[in-house]
């Protein structure tokens, strides 16, 4: 069967990543339920979790590029509520992730990796489990014992160290449990810590009783899912989704498109071959408007969104202050089919402001056709994190055109 490379063109691969992102339909009407989310995350296959919480906590803010004003509440019950409610769960996919619960068999070889101390990543663990293997058997039985728990509440979670990701003993053991799949996020307390239990008495029974497929059925599995997020995408953007593994992706890549389950074309201006999910859409024109945060699935890659929009995009926070050129927490705003510009937000909850601490409009953009949608979408914002006003910044050409709108 033939499978010679079909062209798309840089204009097409916009729409279809888009598209697959969930730009290319409206916004719901009224207000939004927890089917409504659920649905998005189904969509996006994952939400990326992050503890930078300038705005908003990073996995709220995709939703609200695709859904406006929506219950953070609904988010909260389907990832961490009871058992009977729970749609989504915690583990490392891109990053720390919340997935649908439909995703938990295809990450089984993965947990039994780490049980057997085999494969790629998390090298300190990892070590960890090796050096201290009756330790962690000790802290797995704490906690079934005494039920949910906080690295911080174990009897002998070590002493604790300062520093970023500076883990104590009683950290590195339930994060090894974690990353196994013995224990999963019960909840998450105060200030976003994580509480562990053991997984079978967090996830739904149906969820525990699937079949496990193979690592290799498994792995074309998320690869379909990260094409069906990415509509079109090159190797390292479909491996780069779920952080798979480079031998298993070029390996279980050549079988998918073997067997038609993705196209392979030639994207214009793209200097590498590239995968077209069969079921992309390819709207004739997309009418997005949206902020984006930094951890969204549809810039995350920073080569793909520079690819895709020519928009070089690093985030702030990571970067040394001279260094940065747009400010600390910058997100892209997409309005139509492009990136036109980009803006420095912070939450002011004290005095119930959402601080533009700077607009910056991107070359060739037209400053008095993005000021009002713009301003639209920060007013959207401020509503939906509980905040009374916007402040606008009044330096650059795009802050003053906001500035005369009234």
């Amino acid at each position: 069967m033939s499978r010679k490379r079909q062209s798309v063109s840089a204009a097409a691969a916009r729409r279809i990543a888009l598209a697959a992102q969930g730009f290319a339909v409206g916004r719901p009407d009224g207000p939004t339920n927890a089917g409504n989310v659920k649905r998005a995350v189904d969509r996006l296959g994952l939400l990326q979790i992050d503890s930078v919480n300038v705005l908003t906590r990073a996995h709220y803010l995709p939703l609200f590029s695709r859904l406006g004003n929506y219950g953070t509440g609904d988010l909260d019950r389907i990832a961490w509520g009871r058992k009977s409610q729970r749609g989504l769960f915690e583990f490392w996919a891109h990053e720390a992730s919340l997935l649908p619960l439909s995703a938990h068999p295809l990450f089984r070889w993965s947990m039994q990796r780490a049980r057997e101390n085999a494969g790629d990543g998390k090298g300190k663990l990892r070590l960890f489990r090796k050096e201290k293997a009756k330790y962690i058997d000790s802290v797995l039985r704490e906690i079934a014992d005494r039920g949910p728990l906080a690295a911080s509440e174990l009897s002998n979670g070590g002493e604790r160290r300062s520093g970023w990701w500076v883990w104590n003993d009683g950290k590195l053991a339930v994060e090894w449990l974690f990353f196994a799949g013995l224990v999963t996020t019960a909840t998450r307390r105060g200030t976003f810590e994580r509480v562990y239990d053991l997984t079978e008495r967090v996830l739904p029974a149906a969820v525990l009783a699937l079949p496990t497929p193979s690592a290799e059925e498994a792995q074309r599995e998320l690869l379909r899912r990260s094409a069906a997020a990415l509509g079109v995408a090159t190797e390292f953007d479909l491996r780069d989704y779920f952080r798979l593994g480079v031998a298993d992706t070029k390996a279980r890549l050549a079988e998918l498109v073997e067997a038609g389950d993705l196209l392979a074309v030639e994207v214009e201006g793209w200097n590498r071959p590239a995968y077209l999910h069969p079921a992309a859409r390819q709207p004739r024109k997309v009418e997005a408007r949206a902020l984006l945060a930094p951890f969204d699935p549809l810039i995350w890659e920073r080569d793909r969104t520079h690819r895709i929009w020519n928009f070089f995009y690093r985030i702030g926070i990571y970067t040394p202050v001279a260094k940065r050129t747009h400010g600390y927490y910058v997100l892209p705003f997409l309005l139509g089919e492009r990136l036109v510009a980009r803006v420095d937000l912070k939450a002011d909850r004290a005095n119930s402001k959402l601080l533009v601490h700077t607009a910056h409009l991107e070359e060739g953009e037209n400053a008095a056709q993005v000021a009002g949608p713009l301003r639209e979408e920060l007013r959207l914002m401020a509503d939906w994190l509980g905040l009374e006003s916007v402040s606008l910044p009044r330096a650059g050409a795009l802050a003053k055109a906001m500035g005369r709108m009234r």
